[in-house]
């Protein structure tokens, strides 16, 4: 029996979630809506109702906060995506991760691959899965081809940290979530990670836990 979030047209659902102006209510594991394949966008929503659900994802992950939102993460199937990192971090967190500022962007029907084999293992948090983190080795480099929200073409090479918020984002469209992709040793709740994991990159906690980085 399919739910009434299914049954509803996409336009009256983005409708009912914008009615009370603030951020979106996150949904988190066990929905199916994050299991689920992602509808491509093409055009069902009209350009000012996307306008405002667009301004209305932007919003919620700023209130979150995070650094990306896909569709799905507010409960509506649709391959629309925000992404945006200040990355205000330390000099050496910035060095070993690639954590460089990502302006606000909108990716509409996102797909990557990546560029070269070169991965990267560092930990990943969710605002899908909250209070927990985990090691994910990713593609360092990827190329992402997307729409703007005006229907423009994207097609560009990220690496480093935006790179993985790419590829983070662009999975919740098909349905991956990034524990699928962890290192489940690695595992650690957000108490273990300010108390015991806060350095740079995974490495000790490697060694404790006992797993393997790329």
């Amino acid at each position: 029996m399919a739910s009434p979030r299914a049954r509803t047209p996409l336009p009256e659902q983005v409708e009912e979630l914008l009615t009370d102006g603030g951020p979106l209510p996150i949904v988190v594991g066990g929905d199916p809506v994050l299991r689920c394949a992602a509808e491509p966008f093409d055009g069902q929503l009209e350009p000012e109702l996307l306008a405002r659900f667009v301004q209305a994802m932007r919003l919620t992950m700023h209130a979150a906060p995070g650094v990306g939102l896909a569709a799905p993460r507010v409960g509506v199937g649709l391959r629309i995506a925000v992404v945006e990192d200040p990355a205000p971090v330390p000099e050496e967190v910035r060095v070993a991760r690639g954590r460089v500022p990502l302006p606000f962007r909108v990716l509409v029907n996102p797909s990557y691959e990546a560029v070269g084999t070169a991965r990267a293992a560092f930990y990943e948090g969710c605002l899908s899965v909250p209070g927990w983190q985990a090691v994910v080795a990713r593609h360092a480099e990827v190329r992402l081809r997307a729409l703007d929200e005006h229907g423009r073409a994207v097609d560009e090479v990220f690496s480093g940290w935006p790179a993985r918020i790419v590829q983070h984002e662009t999975d919740h469209l098909g349905g991956t979530l990034y524990l699928d992709r962890a290192e489940l040793r690695s595992l650690s709740s957000n108490d273990a990670m300010a108390n015991r994991w806060t350095q740079p990159t995974p490495a000790e906690a490697a060694r404790a836990l006992g797993f393997e980085l790329p």
